[in-house]
């Protein structure tokens, strides 16, 4: 029995961190492909395309953010018990829930595109990219219904695959289509903002080929998984046949919650956007400026920053199917191990993550974006960089309430911290008129106050509490050295080799001084090690020089 629950363990582990690595893999092509978009764009053309983003992002969260989450769920509990036939009805019925509501918000904001972009959110020349972002929230719908169940069929690689081909295909054709809508927009001389307008959509132009590209292989690799499947339902000897209508409302049961905090969650950053916007329009700014302002958050601040956070969002739609199984299994000590286990890997990497944006924000700027003019988006992220931790924390604590079925405790904790967040920002803005720094602080504000609320209904719940030294003061010790010699090691090398070379330099320094100190300070151990992916060949290295002891 403990040999199973040690395979499952490192399974999990396994299949969280393969999709882990390639969420961090699409959020670095994203960096990568940003570089030439933001220099095509510019902030004012960003401006355009971060704000149809914001309402795009809305919309897929009311029609299918929570259906990868819904469907592996539900998959996953049907498995566990050998209920194949019912879990074939789970994913025909969330492909017609997808194809209805993706639908129907894919016309409403292709026909709204004007109103929403005119009177929601001042910012008009911003509707050309929202109208062609339109169509994509049908398809991401759909390939979200396909990739829940392969998750809640505990494989994680089509998921993984699909995510780094969608971003490939996604970077290829944005930068392409904003640098030739440019071209042509400028041919027509109907003035700058147009022409940044259209340079916005033809970086539209690639989220929908990347989608489109994403559900394809999806559907490929379905049709040759069908003979696999057809073999499960004929071995499925459960008595129990759900009815459609059953599973359907377990799928809306699903869904809501998850549907709920996920919209408040987004909703922060369009509220942001819309009081940011409106503020700075009452205090006298123009358009083009705070345009301008809230392109470099979007291109810029949050391309940092959303890298650390792809590896904590990977892990916890690993954690939810696995989770859900362990539950069914009743066992609390193995339930109790997958949260912690979970928790603490999360901020083995969010502490230093956090750390290292804090002290390298203009190095790594400069570095990406091969620019030196960036000294609002570094100041922007070293304030911000701490937000890292805790939404890293507050996705964590979502994924484990989702996967011992506290359904509604995310969308609690996530309604309080918007309205507190919504305050916070106003008076950031009005009182202080702290500008953009407001919309950063207020963030930190937002996801501190989700995860400690998250946290306190866990202890409520099940009794539990996280184990505070291994997961939190030994990796924040270990990640305050390596920002120290990260730091020092880029002062040292940039009088020698330059700023860029200096930089990179100073990251493999960290990663190793990082990796060290936590050996040394225990705060991982050997045992610990070998159950991680590469961890055969990280303990070989750390016996070599040492470091166990």
């Amino acid at each position: 029995m403990a040999k199973v629950k040690k395979n499952s363990d490192k399974s999990f582990i396994v299949q969280g961190s393969l999709l882990a690595i390639a969420g961090v893999i699409t959020k670095i092509i994203g960096a990568v492909y940003r570089v030439p978009l933001v220099n095509i764009l510019g902030d004012k053309g960003m401006g355009y395309y971060g704000v149809a983003f914001q309402i795009y992002a809305i919309a897929l969260t009311l029609t299918s953010y929570s259906l990868p989450l819904a469907v592996s769920k539900l998959v996953s509990a049907r498995n566990a018990t050998g209920q194949y036939r019912n879990a074939h009805k789970v994913f025909r019925i969330a492909l017609t829930f997808a194809f209805t509501v993706g639908g129907g918000a894919a016309l409403l904001i292709f026909f709204g595109a004007d109103f929403i972009a005119t009177h929601l959110m001042a910012m008009k020349l911003s509707a050309y990219a929202l109208r062609v972002l339109a169509p994509c929230i049908l398809v991401v719908a759909v390939l979200g219904v396909f990739r829940g169940f392969f998750q809640g069929n505990k494989s994680m690689i089509p998921t993984a695959i699909s995510q780094v081909l969608e971003q490939i295909v996604n970077a290829a054709v944005s930068i392409l289509g904003a640098y030739l809508l440019l071209k042509m927009a400028k041919a027509a001389k109907k003035g700058d903002d147009f022409s940044l307008a259209m340079a916005a959509v033809g970086g539209t132009l690639g989220t929908v080929a990347g989608a489109l590209s994403a559900l394809l292989f999806l559907m490929f690799i379905f049709a040759v998984y069908q003979r696999v499947m057809k073999r499960q339902r004929r071995r499925d000897r459960t008595r129990r046949r759900e009815s459609y209508e059953h599973i359907f409302r377990a799928l809306l049961y699903t869904i809501a919650p998850v549907l709920l905090s996920s919209t408040v969650y987004n909703l922060s950053g369009v509220i942001d956007n819309a009081m940011f916007g409106k503020i700075m329009s009452a205090q006298g700014h123009a358009e083009s400026d705070y345009a301008g302002l809230l392109g470099i958050l979007s291109g810029k601040y949050d391309t940092l920053i959303n890298v650390p956070l792809a590896f904590s969002n990977a892990l916890g739609a690993s954690l939810v199917p696995s989770l859900v199984a362990t539950v069914k299994s009743g066992n609390k000590r193995q339930v109790n191990g997958k949260i912690f286990t979970f928790v603490r890997f999360n901020m083995l990497i969010a502490i230093p993550s956090s750390v290292g944006l804090m002290v390298l924000a203009k190095p790594l700027l400069d570095l990406i974006f091969f620019t030196e003019k960036n000294d609002v988006a570094a100041k922007m992220l070293q304030i911000g960089a701490v937000s890292v931790i805790f939404y890293c924390l507050s996705t964590v604590t979502n994924a484990v309430h989702q996967g011992l079925d506290n359904m509604m405790v995310p969308v609690k904790s996530a309604s309080i911290s918007i309205v507190v967040h919504m305050v916070s920002l106003f008076i950031m803005m009005v009182v202080f008129q702290w500008g953009i720094y407001g919309v950063v602080v207020s963030k930190i504000v937002f996801a501190a106050c989700a995860s400690m609320l998250n946290s306190h209904a866990l202890r409520q719940k099940i009794g539990y509490v996280q184990e505070q030294k291994k997961t939190f003061w030994i990796p924040l010790l270990a990640s305050a050295v390596m920002g120290a010699a990260a730091l020092g090691t880029y002062s040292l090398f940039k009088l020698i080799t330059g700023a860029k070379i200096a930089t990179l330099i100073a990251l493999p320094v960290a990663v190793a001084v990082y990796g060290a100190g936590l050996v040394l300070m225990r705060g991982i151990t050997e045992a610990e090690m070998l159950e991680m992916p590469k961890g055969a060949m990280l303990a070989k290295i750390c016996r070599k020089v040492h470091l166990f002891h």
